[in-house]
């Protein structure tokens, strides 16, 4: 069996399926993305070369920045839900009665799709008869707001879903990965004479701090190409109030069918995104492990 694993023509027919698979799926689709970007094409006709005036229009486009400063928004949102996440998770994994039942409700909305989530919270934020508003009103509220319709207050309204959609997926990983801390460390600790809270911070946090430099990279990336909720819900209004980078995207290609300058915006988000996690991964680098 060694001598098999060992021959190199072996081990390359192993790999080419998968090779393959990622080269079709991913590779030739982001090549295929960069070129269509040097385009005039409006997906039927004939595709006219025009360099890189798509980029050179993207980089002049305040639209497109508008709806990227909405995405960096829900980008630092996301990134600072974790810290919630992590203390759910925290509590859940010190053994408190019912953590079983606790983490099942966390899991409920990864359950659910994205358009499901969104006509549910569709009805929740009603302005007449939605589930807020109607608290609001009993609390003598005479004018609650329109949470979709207001300029101000669409994006806020918007992150509340998204951060409840993905709350059991990082409780999950947090959860699994504190379950993963040997218990000889958590009692040694404790036979120390360390607080839970010590514990928490200085023990099992720091144990853990992989696993969080992987959700912070999730969190991030996930957030700058997010689209189907939002796309749902309000469609990137009022007024481009909501619109991010990907439903941008979306709305130039299939919208205005102009496919070359929606390839050049989803190009450029996947530069965005390649940039943000080297920098992540730069800063957050350490030289020794913790290992356990």
């Amino acid at each position: 069996m060694n001598r098999v694993m060992s021959n190199k023509t072996v081990i390359a027919l192993y790999v080419l399926p998968a090779l393959l698979i990622l080269i079709t799926l991913i590779y030739v689709p982001i090549i295929m993305t960069g070129y269509y970007g040097l385009m005039k094409w409006d997906g039927i006709g004939e595709m006219t070369f025009i360099g890189l005036a798509n980029y050179t229009k993207l980089l002049k486009d305040t639209m497109f920045w508008d709806s990227a400063y909405h995405s960096f928004l829900l980008a630092i949102f996301s990134t600072f839900s974790l810290i919630g996440y992590l203390i759910i998770s925290l509590i859940l994994a010190g053994k408190i009665k019912g953590a079983n039942f606790l983490r099942k409700i966390y899991l409920i909305p990864m359950l659910l799709s994205s358009v499901a989530i969104a006509q549910l919270w569709l009805k929740v934020y009603h302005p007449s008869n939605g589930l807020i508003n109607s608290l609001l009103m009993t609390f003598g509220v005479d004018n609650p707001p329109a949470w979709l319709a207001e300029p101000n207050l669409v994006l806020q309204a918007l992150f509340v879903p998204i951060i409840w959609q993905y709350a059991g997926f990082y409780i999950l990983i947090y959860y699994a990965a504190l379950k993963n801390i040997p218990e000889s460390l958590v009692e040694a600790a404790k036979i120390d004479g360390a607080n839970p809270l010590q514990i928490a911070w200085k023990i099992k946090v720091p144990l853990i701090a992989g696993v969080i430099k992987v959700t912070v990279v999730l969190a991030i990336v996930g957030s700058l190409k997010y689209f189907d909720l939002i796309y749902v819900m309000t469609g990137g209004g009022p007024n481009g109030s909501s619109e991010v980078m990907a439903s941008y995207m979306y709305q130039k290609a299939f919208g205005s069918y102009d496919f070359g300058y929606g390839s050049a915006i989803g190009f450029f988000l996947l530069l965005i995104c390649l940039v943000l996690t080297w920098l992540i991964r730069k800063v957050t680098e350490t030289k020794d492990e913790i290992q356990y």
